[in-house]
């Protein structure tokens, strides 16, 4: 293991990021169009990449662990701190990249959640059941369902973790 290890788990961990970002806009667009019937698909979607991610942050974290280690750090050592100890060579600009680049995903999924979870919060529930009986009543449970559900992956998209990992505010 080594730093080389952890620079290719950073870049998988941004490569799911802007995955994450990709569907929440995806997600976004449906919802702003009225296509209230992907709502599921799109749930699932982001599903699969938190899913992604909580593995690709395992992995970011074991390298980083590793790296810190190999520096003479604790093993919870934050990226900024990694930064800061970096060896002279290319390691101290190869992780102060990483760190501006996840830095700035981080915002854009925030600003990304914020806006889903309005777009999502302003959609109404359904009410009771018309003129149609049972298949209308059927109909509104499962999009009431679908909205409840793409509303509780939306708030499950910030990454705390990563964003303690990160360490600190970014200058």
């Amino acid at each position: 293991m080594s730093a080389s290890d952890l620079s290719a788990a950073l870049w998988q961990e941004r490569r799911q990021l802007e995955l994450l970002l990709f569907r929440l806009e995806t997600q976004r667009l449906h919802v702003v169009a009225g296509n209230l019937e992907w709502l599921n698909f799109m749930a699932s979607e982001i599903e699969t990449v938190l899913d992604r991610l909580r593995f690709e942050a395992l992995a970011r974290s074991v390298e980083s662990a590793a790296v810190a280690a190999e520096w003479g750090l604790p093993a919870q050592t934050t990226l900024v701190e990694l930064v800061a100890a970096a060896p002279a060579g290319p390691w101290p600009e190869i992780l102060r990249e990483h760190l501006d680049a996840l830095h700035t995903l981080l915002a854009r999924l925030g600003e990304a959640s914020s806006v889903n979870e309005e777009a999502l919060g302003s959609l109404p529930m359904p009410g009771r059941p018309g003129p149609a009986g049972a298949a209308g009543l059927l109909d509104q449970l499962t999009t009431g369902g679908n909205l409840e559900r793409s509303l509780a992956v939306v708030r499950r998209s910030a990454q705390p973790l990563l964003a303690q990992y990160l360490g600190g505010d970014h200058v």
